[in-house]
């Protein structure tokens, strides 16, 4: 049986050695590489075949939900696993629509770790206990007040983020490898879904649901 193959990102090289050290001791599990800057793991990629991305959530330059939206769309077959301390509510609900396969928090143990590949790898996601509460929570809110947001597509979503983000059309084109007519499509579409006029409008819509800080 082939070992599962994890690609380990964070920021901080103590944590980062930690992490390797922990995780190549898991059967059945094989680390291929180490890196500290996120903006490298496109490159690692295209040289290093990886079941797993076990990456941080805030890193410089692209954060593990940055890195979701990336890969998700040129690397479909890659698994996320976030590691983080982070448990807020708004996080998560990011993270899970950013597309993360497992969200576990710091404070885990090595076989909490191993329990969340080993549920991610067969095709489950994994949420830490605590965050899995926070999940529960969340959908309740979201079954009674989500109102238009209920109404919008994954790809409606995430172009809306970056419409809220300022970034320009040209730039949601690339982040989300999509023809810029697609976008100025979806434009459209979120003002009519949301009943709004103008970026204003929906950037408002975006801060009132959570899709930006």
């Amino acid at each position: 049986m082939k070992p599962v193959r994890l690609l380990l990102v964070d920021d901080h090289q103590l944590l980062l050695d930690s992490l390797q050290t922990l995780l190549a001791s898991v059967p059945g599990v094989e680390v291929v590489g180490g890196l500290n800057d996120s903006r490298l793991v496109t490159a690692a990629l295209a040289k290093t075949e990886a079941d797993i991305l076990v990456c941080d959530l805030h890193m410089p330059h692209l954060s593990g939900i940055d890195l979701t939206l990336r890969l998700r769309h040129s690397h479909p077959g890659l698994k996320v696993l976030l590691l983080t301390m982070t448990e807020d509510a708004s996080t998560i609900r990011e993270a899970v629509r950013a597309g993360v396969t497992a969200y576990v928090l710091k404070r885990a143990g090595r076989d909490e770790l191993e329990k969340a590949i080993t549920t991610i790898m067969c095709g489950q996601r994994y949420f830490s206990p605590e965050v899995f509460e926070q999940l529960v929570q969340i959908e309740q809110h979201e079954s009674t007040d989500s109102g238009p947001l209920a109404t919008l597509t994954e790809r409606e979503v995430d172009v809306l983020r970056l419409i809220a983000e300022e970034h320009p059309t040209h730039q949601i084109a690339e982040k989300l490898f999509i023809g810029i007519p697609t976008v100025e499509t979806h434009r459209r579409h979120l003002m009519q879904k949301l009943g709004v006029k103008s970026v204003v409008g929906m950037v408002k819509f975006a801060m009132k649901y959570g899709l930006v800080s």
